[in-house]
């Protein structure tokens, strides 16, 4: 399986906080946990040329991970549409917490994808919805993260095909942080956790869920369906 880890990488070289917390970026954290063996996993950031997704590496994408928050309008609306095309032909696609803004997922959703936040370093506990999902595999009936960034609902997007963790906030708010979609032949699965300035990515069990998330996403090997203009399977006797 080959991987890709993309994040914008801007909070990592201005905010001392987060510096301190993924000093080489959150993309290096994430990638270093998803190595096993017969993985590739390649990181690519928002400053590089094509940001990093060229047509070879998207080519060679089984699943792509997406970290964005602060730049989200830099990304090019060509890569955009490459990044969509890929999904749409299968390419698994993991969307991370701020990340919901990100062009790409409002681009699949077709919504706004707009939230309530709260930056109050709050508690939050995630429940597994559904035990049955692989993504759950391995999670207890919850787990806790001790201080988060809170989102909240109504979260402005599709009725998800599966829901499968949902957050409660110590401040009272809850939310569905833990949804997948399939388009085309592409599997999507967004999760919520990661604010940048909390260690939320070393946690256990927010990575085992990733780690779940990408064998969940990887590609069914099938070309996509034909459309257009079709002739006919067996002969047509007419009136």
């Amino acid at each position: 399986m080959n991987i890709t880890v993309w994040n914008e990488f801007r909070h990592e070289k201005k905010n001392e906080t987060v510096k301190e917390i993924y000093p080489n970026g959150i993309h290096e954290v994430i990638a270093d946990f998803l190595q096993e063996e017969g993985r590739t996993v390649k990181t690519a950031t928002l400053d590089e040329a094509e940001h990093g997704l060229t047509d070879d590496v998207l080519n060679n994408t089984d699943v792509l991970l997406w970290w964005g928050h602060v730049a989200h309008e830099e990304v090019d609306d060509e890569i955009v549409k490459k990044v969509q095309q890929r999904v749409l032909d299968g390419m698994g696609l993991i969307v991370l917490h701020s990340g919901h803004f990100s062009k790409i997922f409002k681009t699949l959703m077709g919504t706004s994808c707009d939230l309530k936040w709260r930056e109050a370093g709050e508690k939050e506990r995630l429940w597994v919805i559904d035990p049955a999902h692989p993504i759950a595999e391995g999670i207890g009936e919850y787990f806790e993260l001790e201080h988060e960034e809170m989102y909240g609902e109504h979260f402005d997007i599709p009725a998800p095909d599966e829901l499968v963790f949902m957050s409660w906030f110590e401040g009272g708010e809850v939310f569905r942080s833990g949804v997948t979609y399939k388009r085309g032949n592409g599997k999507i699965f967004y999760f919520r956790p990661g604010h940048e300035t909390h260690p939320t990515y070393y946690n256990e069990n927010v990575q085992k869920v990733i780690q779940n998330a990408v064998k969940w996403a990887a590609p069914v090997k099938r070309e996509r369906p034909v459309y257009g203009n079709a002739q006919p399977i067996e002969t047509i006797k007419g009136e």
